[in-house]
């Protein structure tokens, strides 16, 4: 009953200070932007222009309008490749991949100097491979199911052997709730399972839940993806009391169960 759902554009600053004047926010929960690492590299003016002009505009209504608190989803290909596993949040962030990090780097960046400046609490969540139900249709747990229930062939890099840290999306809701209410000045924290899965395993997992093999060819990993991508959690863990709970196997057993509810049904 307290929700108000208002669609608009982080870039327009016209429609976003009608917004803050009627609502007055005490925190900003900023998940808006242009995700994914392939389209970035086809669209980085676009994704400069959303993540980083719009992160800007959000940034400065907080600072026009009061806003005491500010939390930010980043991402776990800030880190890019790196031999230092886990990744923890103190690690070098300056070489990113693509065009996608590089801008939610550049807005880590400004959200600094918004603390730095203006006082603005910020708490900064670099998520690790979010899936479950309602989840995005380019992202592997989907792409996978597809190609799986059509017999299509799809592709795995290097052998299915790289390693994602797979989080259900309850777990990254808790981690998002606990950073807006924990009182903090410029915090990082890596939201994550902190148990990277192979590829190729969690192709598997799929496939026993489908009850169909899976059809998979190889290509060499590309330049934008990262071999592995491990959270160090202890951070958020001391600070947040974030504490992921669902396991891989059983994320993906209840995102199968909502997709052949919701999606096969259609």
């Amino acid at each position: 009953p307290d929700f108000n759902f208002v669609e608009g554009d982080i870039r327009d600053t016209e429609a976003l200070r009608v917004l803050f004047t009627s609502e007055r926010p005490s925190k900003i929960i900023h998940l808006a932007g242009m995700p994914a690492v392939p389209y970035s590299m086809k669209y980085p003016l676009l994704y400069e222009d959303v993540n980083v002009r719009g992160t800007l505009n959000l940034l400065e209504m907080a600072r026009e309008f009061d806003t005491h608190k500010f939390v930010f989803a980043s991402t776990s290909s800030i880190y890019g490749h790196t031999d230092k596993i886990p990744f923890v949040e103190t690690d070098p962030t300056d070489r990113p991949l693509a065009p996608y990090p590089a801008t939610k780097k550049a807005c880590e960046v400004l959200a600094y100097t918004y603390h730095h400046l203006y006082g603005l609490r910020c708490a900064v969540l670099r998520f690790f491979n979010v899936y479950g139900p309602r989840g995005r249709p380019d992202m592997g747990p989907w792409k996978f199911t597809e190609a799986i229930l059509a017999g299509r062939e799809f592709t795995l890099y290097d052998e299915g052997r790289p390693r994602r840290d797979w989080t259900f999306i309850s777990d990254i809701v808790s981690g998002i709730l606990a950073a807006a209410d924990t009182d903090m000045q410029y915090e990082i924290f890596n939201l994550g399972r902190g148990e990277p899965v192979i590829n190729r395993d969690f192709v598997t997992i799929l496939e026993r839940l489908i009850g169909k093999p899976a059809r998979w060819k190889n290509a060499p990993l590309p330049p934008t993806e990262m071999i592995v991508t491990f959270a160090d959690t202890s951070k958020a863990r001391r600070m947040l009391g974030y504490s992921p709970r669902v396991s891989v196997e059983e994320g993906l057993a209840k995102f199968w169960n909502w997709y052949k509810a919701r999606i096969l049904q259609m």
